[in-house]
C-alpha cells in the first residue's frame, strides 16, 4: 500500500505544481478570469502568510522561514505516520497522503520563491473566501477525512458489532 500512497501524494504535488505554473505562465499578477459569474474565478495571487491569505502582511523574513520548518516538521511527522500505518488503504492513510502531497507542495514554493501562488477564488455576493490552492485544497480534504475517520469511526463500529 505505500506506493498507492506515494501516488496519492506525488498526483497532489504534480498537480499542484502543474496548476502553480499555468496560472503563472497564462494570468498576469492579481488578473482574474470569471468562470462562473459571482460564484468562481481564476485570480492570480502571491501569498508570503498561511493557509487562506492569514499573515500575508506581516514584515520580515520571520514568518517564511517558520513557516518554512513547520512544513518540514510536519512532512517528516506525516511521513513516519504513513510508513507506519501505510500496509492498508483507509481513510486515515488516504488523508495522510493528501496532508503530505499538499504540504510539499506549498513547501516547494516557499523554499524556492518564498511565496505561495493562490488561484481559487471563491465568493457569494459580498462574502469572499480567501484565494487557495490544490495543495490548500488536499489539506484541507485530508483535515475533513481525518475528522470523519474520528467522528465516524466509533458509529461505524457500533454498527458492525
Amino acid at each position: 500500500m505505500h506506493k498507492y500512497l506515494l501516488l496519492i501524494a506525488t498526483i497532489v504535488f504534480s498537480l499542484d505544481g502543474f496548476t502553480k505554473w499555468l496560472v503563472k505562465t497564462t494570468i498576469p499578477l492579481d488578473g482574474s478570469i470569471e468562470v462562473i459569474p459571482g460564484l468562481f474565478h481564476i485570480t492570480h495571487l502571491e501569498n508570503r502568510g498561511v493557509a487562506f491569505s492569514m499573515f500575508a502582511d506581516s514584515p520580515g523574513p520571520w514568518l517564511s522561514r517558520f513557516l518554512v520548518l513547520l512544513s518540514l516538521a510536519a512532512v517528516v511527522l506525516v511521513g513516519i505516520l504513513l510508513w507506519k500505518r501505510g500496509t492498508v488503504m483507509n481513510r486515515t492513510t488516504v488523508a495522510l497522503a493528501l496532508f503530505l502531497g499538499g504540504t510539499l507542495g506549498n513547501l516547494y514554493d516557499r523554499l524556492t520563491r518564498g511565496q505561495v501562488t493562490d488561484f481559487l477564488d471563491v465568493f457569494v455576493g459580498s462574502h469572499h473566501w480567501p484565494a487557495f490552492n490544490v495543495a490548500d485544497s488536499a489539506i484541507v480534504a485530508g483535515a475533513l477525512l481525518l475528522i470523519s475517520q474520528i467522528f465516524l469511526a466509533p458509529q461505524e463500529e457500533k454498527m458492525a458489532g
